[in-house]
């Protein structure tokens, strides 16, 4: 189905998660460890621009905000002693480590004092190390939408675990980001229209009626 044949989104403030993945500065800010792979994936497609559109929506409707970090203790002593793929690149970069620069999440996603902190996530998925289902589930939470980081990695592996454990997941392209927009792109392509409903901010801006 072409995006301009997709389906209208109607999106019930009460039943609905916005759920930020890993906006921490390691990310998004210069200084941060994969800013600059990450450079040119931000400026095609305005991520944290449109993630803070987002966020703001999602207070302004009262719907739940729920941030996810990554984050390691000095040491990446939660990563074994012979990590392969993305997080031996983590663990020998001392990526992400608790109390530094990079660990934080960005100031323009700042959580509010009222706002979900997942806590324990060291590794790809969002749900797989942490209690991120049970504190959806007894909200009654049906709809998530996800954004955030990277777009191939744990935003495609949270968006997987949500789609398998039933929720309605709705990813938004253009909030999310990438070491690499190839990809990204290919990403975007061939894999989040199976497991989400692929979709942009404005479009979820849009979907749901402000009080």
């Amino acid at each position: 189905m072409a995006e301009d044949e997709a389906p209208k989104i109607s999106l019930e403030p009460s039943k609905t998660a916005f759920v930020f993945i890993e906006f921490q500065n390691e990310f998004v800010h210069e200084g941060g460890k994969l800013y600059e792979p990450c450079k040119a994936s931000l400026e095609k497609y305005g991520t944290l621009t449109n993630g803070a559109k987002l966020l703001k929506k999602a207070r302004d409707t009262n719907c739940l905000v729920v941030h996810c970090p990554i984050l390691f203790e000095k040491g990446h002593n939660e990563i074994g002693p012979n990590p392969y793929g993305i997080l031996k690149g983590v663990k020998d970069g001392e990526a992400f480590m608790s109390g530094t620069f990079g660990s934080k999440i960005c100031a323009e996603m700042e959580p509010s004092d009222d706002e979900i902190i997942v806590k324990g996530k060291s590794g790809l998925c969002g749900f797989s190390s942490t209690n991120l289902d049970f504190l959806l589930r007894q909200r009654k939470i049906e709809n998530l939408v996800l954004s955030g980081f990277l777009s191939n990695c744990c935003v495609e592996s949270t968006m997987r675990s949500a789609y398998e454990l039933g929720y309605q997941v709705y990813t938004v392209k253009d909030a999310c980001g990438a070491t690499d927009v190839d990809a990204q792109e290919a990403c975007f392509k061939y894999n989040f229209g199976m497991f989400s409903v692929p979709t942009t901010s404005d479009v979820i801006i849009d979907s749901i009626a402000t009080p």
